[in-house]
C-alpha cells in the first residue's frame, strides 16, 4: 500500500504512473472469436462457390437454397420466399431480451467478369432483353458468406444469448428487374420487420478500396439517396435538311442536359453537403438525316439529405420543362425514388463504436467521409435505428487509386478479411442484445 506521502508525489507527477490493470477480455468475445475462427474456411469456400455462381436480383434461387439448408441446419426457425427470394432465419436465445437484425444482400451485377481467378463466374443471363454476364462485382458473394458464417458463431452461443438474432438475406439490393418489386422496400413492405418486432439493425459492406482489417463508419448521412428520373423531350419530325420545319428535340434535350448541372454547382448549398445529378442515358432518333420526334434522357439523382434531395428532385422538373418550353418544345419529367438515404442512428453509432473497436483495434476503426454511392439499407433504417460499415477487402499494400472499383469487371475481394466481417456481425449483435437494447 502507498503511504500519503507517495500519494502525493504521484498526483504530482514525480512518480511513475502506476500500470493500469489487465482489462480482461469479455468471455463473449473470446468465444466469439474462437467460433469464428472454426467456421473461417467455410466462410471463404462459401464465398468462393456462390461468386461462381452469381444470381441477378430476383433471380436469387440457388444462393437461397444454399442459405436456407445452412439456417435450418443450425435448427433456425427459417422463411423463404421473402421479397421474391430472400431469406429469413430467426435465432431464439436461451433468455428473454431484445430483437436484434443483420442484413447481407445476396444479387449480382451485369458484368462480365474479367479476374482469371479458380471460381471466376462464367455465368450468363438475360437482363433488360439482352445477353449478359453475371458477376458479383459489388461483393454481395462475401456478405452473404459472412453473415452465414455469424449465424454459425451465434447458434454456437443460443443458450445464452439474451433475445433473439434475425438474419435477413435480401434480394436486388441493386434494384429488381424493370416492372418488378424488389430489395429492401419489399422485405419491409412484407414484415422482415415484424414478429418479432427488431429493435436494431446492422449491416456491413466490402469495399474494395478499404484494406483488409480495417472498418469504417460515419454517424448520420453515410451514403446517398438515389433518385432516378426520366426526361421525353417532345419536338416535331421533320427532314434533316430543312430543321425551320421541326421542333428539334435533340437540340432542346442538349440544352436540358448542360442546363442540369447548374442545378448542383448554383443552387445546391455546397458547403453542408455533395449532391450529383448525373445524366446517364441519350436516346433519340434512328436515322442522319432525320429530326426524331421524340428525345428521352434517363440519369440519377444523389443527396445526402432530405432537402437536397427534394431540391433536386424539384429543380430537374422545373428546368427540364422550362427549357423544352423555350426551345418550342414539351418535357415530360418523371422522377422516381430507387434508395432513401443510409443513415446511420447517432445514438446507436456512438453506443456500438467501443464494440467495432475491441473488434478490429482501434486504429483500424475509422470515422469516413460519407459517399454518394447508394444502398438500400436505409429502407430497415427508416423503420428502426441502424448501423452500416465499411469493411476492408483489398489487399494489404495495395494503392486504392489502382484498384478496380465496384461494378466493374476487375472488381476483387481479398476473401483473408472475412473472419473480421464474421466477427463484427456477431459482436454487434452480441453487445447489443447484452446491453438490454434500446
Amino acid at each position: 500500500m502507498l503511504r500519503f506521502s507517495s500519494l502525493v508525489l504521484l498526483a504530482c507527477g514525480l512518480l511513475p504512473a502506476l500500470p493500469a490493470p489487465a482489462q480482461k477480455k469479455p468471455a463473449a468475445d473470446t468465444r466469439i472469436d474462437a467460433a469464428a475462427a472454426r467456421v473461417d474456411a467455410q466462410v471463404i469456400a462459401w464465398r468462393r462457390d456462390i461468386h461462381e455462381h452469381p444470381e441477378l436480383g430476383n433471380r436469387e434461387t440457388r444462393t437461397a437454397a444454399l442459405v436456407a439448408a445452412e439456417l435450418k441446419r443450425l435448427g433456425l426457425e427459417v422463411q423463404t420466399g421473402v421479397a421474391k427470394t430472400g431469406v429469413v432465419g430467426v435465432l431464439r436465445g436461451g433468455k428473454p431480451g431484445p430483437v436484434v437484425a443483420l442484413r447481407a444482400d445476396m444479387d449480382a451485377l451485369p458484368v462480365t467478369e474479367e479476374r482469371k481467378v479458380p471460381f471466376a463466374s462464367k455465368e450468363r443471363a438475360q437482363y433488360n432483353g439482352q445477353e449478359v454476364g453475371v458477376m458479383h462485382a459489388c461483393g454481395h458473394d462475401a456478405h452473404v458468406a459472412m453473415l452465414l458464417g455469424a449465424a454459425n458463431v451465434l447458434a454456437s452461443m443460443k443458450a445464452d444469448l439474451p433475445g433473439t438474432v434475425k438474419f435477413i438475406f435480401q434480394p436486388a439490393e441493386e434494384g429488381p428487374p424493370p416492372g418488378e418489386e424488389g430489395g429492401a422496400k419489399l422485405m419491409v413492405q412484407e414484415g422482415v420487420l415484424d414478429k418479432p418486432r427488431v429493435d436494431a439493425v446492422f449491416g456491413l459492406h466490402i469495399n474494395a478500396q478499404t484494406e483488409v482489417g480495417q472498418l469504417k463508419y460515419r454517424a448520420g448521412g453515410m451514403m446517398a439517396s438515389a433518385d432516378v428520373f426520366q426526361i421525353k423531350v417532345k419536338g416535331k419530325s421533320a427532314h434533316g435538311a430543312y430543321p425551320w420545319l421541326a421542333v428539334d428535340p435533340v437540340v432542346a434535350a442538349a440544352q436540358i442536359i448542360v442546363a442540369l448541372q447548374t442545378i448542383v454547382s448554383r443552387e445546391v448549398q455546397l458547403t453542408d453537403d455533395a449532391a450529383v445529378v448525373t445524366v446517364g442515358m441519350v436516346h433519340g432518333g434512328v436515322r442522319n438525316n432525320i429530326i426524331p420526334e421524340q428525345v428521352e434522357l434517363q440519369g440519377t439523382l444523389r443527396a445526402l439529405n432530405t432537402k437536397t434531395r427534394e431540391l433536386l428532385a424539384q429543380s430537374v422538373k422545373r428546368v427540364a420543362t422550362n427549357v423544352a418550353e423555350a426551345a418550342g418544345a414539351t418535357a415530360e419529367v418523371d422522377v422516381r425514388p430507387a434508395a432513401p438515404l443510409t443513415y446511420n442512428d447517432p445514438a446507436l453509432t456512438a453506443r456500438m463504436l467501443p464494440t467495432l473497436r475491441r473488434v478490429a483495434g482501434i486504429s483500424n476503426v475509422t470515422e469516413m467521409r460519407a459517399v454518394t454511392g447508394a444502398e438500400d439499407f436505409g429502407c430497415y433504417e427508416e423503420k428502426v435505428p441502424g448501423l452500416f460499415l465499411y469493411l476492408g477487402g483489398m489487399p494489404a499494400g495495395t494503392d486504392a487509386a489502382r484498384t478496380a472499383p465496384h461494378h466493374t469487371a476487375g472488381f476483387y475481394v481479398d476473401d483473408t478479411g472475412l473472419g473480421l466481417g464474421v466477427r463484427t456481425l456477431a459482436n454487434l449483435a452480441v453487445d447489443y442484445l447484452g446491453s438490454g437494447g434500446r
